[in-house]
């Protein structure tokens, strides 16, 4: 296939998802929902077929001596195909956003005027090696009236593309036309580039992945974008700070899943705190097998740790390496987070309810927590269901997105002959 096909084929498809999305806004949600439960059950059985693709894209992966964090990212198993198939359940148990009336009011002169929440129409979905993101991201899509262009990286080619297949024989069996899911196929990086300027064909472009991938989407397109971030989470350690409960919080932070972005990768310590409980701190960190890149402070104390540099500030590093820092007050922990946080999910943990309101006040992030782990920035975790990402930005949508972020308003309005 040449280039100028590959280009040509991406517009078609865009094309044919623009005229599925007109079907799809006329479903009820009982036929969108019983789609759902159509496409959980197919994935399920079809698992095998998954899995051989996917044993594809990780030998793939093996051979080119991809990182363990990506590797982790884009393996697959009997059991996360069940976790897909009961995320899309769980998106069918939830409220339908569309047709909601959001506001209305009747004017002096009996024009009747209402909000209600509608499609965007056509989403395009660029992420990099989460297989999962591709049934995720379909459910929501689908189940909010959306038709969905997806378009995942060349690593997880092979698993994607058995995925979509899967969709598609499910489809078939339902009220919502196969061409509502389109996909990709091909590793041109010319013909995903197409995506960004289709704007007669896409109401919104959404970036999952890396730093690298969602710059640019951002300074690329001319498609509106809906900006995920990457997690450069940090926890910070109160001097009022509850020794057991900030143990607890770190760990899980740190360690329940290391690869994802809600993962914690800085930890800023209050001295005093550090000072009483450092060898606490020093055998958990140790025994949970986590690498410490501190400054000289935390170095001191950590000595067997690495000297940071100014990249380790910066750094998702999506694996059991942790930047530490030693403050002396919390204005010096919001001034480092202000400089180097990704505006994602920051924790404080402490006893202190002026310094939590302080820290959730004046820190800029999608989701503050106070005592609690970053973990819990997730759709499925707060109760929306699959995600298609998180947001962070500040228009539209902000944090985890679940339904409500994939719909827009309508203003409607019912008059009897008003004119002006």
């Amino acid at each position: 296939m040449t280039l100028t096909k590959e280009v040509s084929n991406v517009k078609e498809q865009g094309k044919k998802a623009k005229k599925a999305a007109k079907t799809l806004c006329l479903l009820t949600t009982d036929e969108k929902n019983r789609a759902l439960l159509t496409l959980a059950q197919h994935l399920e059985e079809n698992y095998e077929k998954i899995l051989e693709a996917n044993e594809r894209d990780l030998q793939k992966g093996r051979e080119q001596n991809f990182e363990e964090a990506f590797m982790d990212r884009l393996a697959l198993s009997k059991e996360r195909v069940h976790e897909f198939a009961e995320g899309l359940r769980n998106v069918a148990k939830l409220d339908d956003p569309v047709g909601e009336e959001l506001s209305s009011w009747t004017l002096d002169n009996g024009l009747g005027v209402k909000t209600v929440r509608v499609p965007l129409g056509v989403i395009g979905m660029i992420y990099e090696a989460r297989p999962n993101v591709t049934v995720d991201a379909t459910g929501l899509a689908l189940k909010s009236g959306n038709a969905i262009i997806l378009k995942g990286g060349s690593s997880a080619l092979h698993s994607n593309g058995a995925i979509v297949d899967v969709i598609h024989e499910a489809l078939d069996q339902t009220k919502i036309p196969r061409d509502a899911v389109q996909f990709i196929s091909t590793a041109n990086r010319e013909a995903t580039s197409e995506l960004f300027t289709m704007k007669d064909e896409i109401d919104v472009l959404i970036p999952r992945g890396g730093a690298s991938l969602i710059n640019t989407v951002v300074n690329n397109a001319s498609v509106p974008v809906l900006e995920t971030g990457v997690g450069n989470c940090h926890l910070y350690v109160d001097r009022d700070a509850e020794v057991e409960k900030a143990l607890n919080i770190i760990i899980n932070a740190k360690t329940d899943r290391p690869a994802v972005c809600n993962a914690a990768e800085t930890l800023i310590l209050h001295e005093e705190w550090l000072q009483n409980y450092q060898k606490e701190l020093k055998k958990a960190l140790s025994d949970a097998g986590i690498t410490v890149h501190g400054d000289d402070k935390a170095l001191a104390v950590f000595n067997d740790g690495y000297k940071a540099e100014e990249k380790d500030w910066k750094e998702e590093y999506l694996s059991l390496d942790l930047a530490i820092k030693v403050v002396s007050n919390i204005d010096e922990a919001i001034e480092h987070i202000e400089k180097y946080g990704t505006k994602h999910s920051e924790a404080i943990i402490t006893e202190n309810e002026e310094a939590a309101n302080k820290f959730t006040t004046l820190v800029d992030a999608a989701a503050l927590y106070h005592n609690a782990s970053t973990r819990f920035t997730d759709g499925g975790a707060l109760g929306f269901g699959a995600e298609i990402g998180i947001s962070t930005q500040k228009l539209h949508a902000r944090g985890p997105m679940g339904l409500p972020a994939l719909t827009t308003v309508k203003y409607v309005m019912n008059g009897t002959g008003q004119i002006r």
